[in-house]
């Protein structure tokens, strides 16, 4: 659970800094960082996918849970849900209070994506919490920006992102104790090639639909246990 408190610690701290620069942040100091923070992505996801021993797990999870996710459409549904969300809950009101909608855009932004789902998963199966330590930078420097023009409502994300990544991190604990050291290796490199995307992501080099491979991270599971 460490690794989902310092995420909401550091979106209730960058929320504050960012009630105290009411006149926002700088586009090209924000994008720089984040820039910064997208090669820090990248190599915590190269690190952990060294720790895959059988490169053909990998690529069979990638393949099925990638099939998989790509029929159902995950990442598809995942952005109309979000758009729904948007649509129902953001509205901006001339002279209105911006409260809610600090609220529920920030909180779509920290608790929906692979990042929250790979980081938790990690934290609670192996105890590493370098995804959510990485991404809590990411929703600090996020929840500064908001902050500052959105107001208030901003801080409250942090329980959301709390009750949500630490809902994921328990359950894993839960499993954890069930699944071989091999299984454990082989879901971690999955998940670090998902990190790897999302940091090309960030960098905008590519426009991959992570959501869609999400499934490949629990396909080693199955794999494990004949090969």
């Amino acid at each position: 659970m460490l690794g989902t408190i310092v995420n909401a610690a550091a979106i209730l701290v960058g929320g504050s800094l960012g009630l105290l620069l009411k006149k926002g942040i700088p586009e090209r100091v924000s994008s720089g960082i984040v820039q910064g923070l997208a090669l820090i992505v990248l190599y915590i996801g190269i690190s952990g996918m060294l720790k895959g021993q059988n490169a053909l797990i990998a690529t069979i999870s990638m393949v099925v849970g990638g099939v998989i996710g790509m029929l159902l459409d995950l990442d598809g549904r995942f952005k109309r849900l979000v758009g729904k969300l948007e649509t129902r809950f953001v509205k901006t009101e001339t002279g209105g209070s911006t409260f809610g909608e600090g609220f529920m855009t920030a909180t779509l932004l920290f608790c929906v994506g692979a990042m929250a789902v790979v980081g938790s998963l990690n934290s609670g199966l192996t105890g590493n919490h370098e995804v959510l330590y990485t991404k809590s930078l990411l929703d600090g420097v996020s929840a500064m920006i908001f902050a500052s023009t959105l107001g208030a409502g901003v801080l409250l994300s942090a329980v959301a992102v709390f009750v949500y990544q630490g809902a994921i991190t328990l359950a894993a604990q839960f499993l954890a104790p069930v699944l071989s050291d091999a299984t454990v290796a082989e879901m971690t490199c999955v998940g670090s090639l998902l990190i790897i995307a999302i940091g090309l992501n960030m960098l905008k080099l590519t426009k991959i639909k992570v959501m869609d491979f999400v499934l490949a991270i629990f396909v080693p599971i199955g794999l494990c246990m004949f090969m």
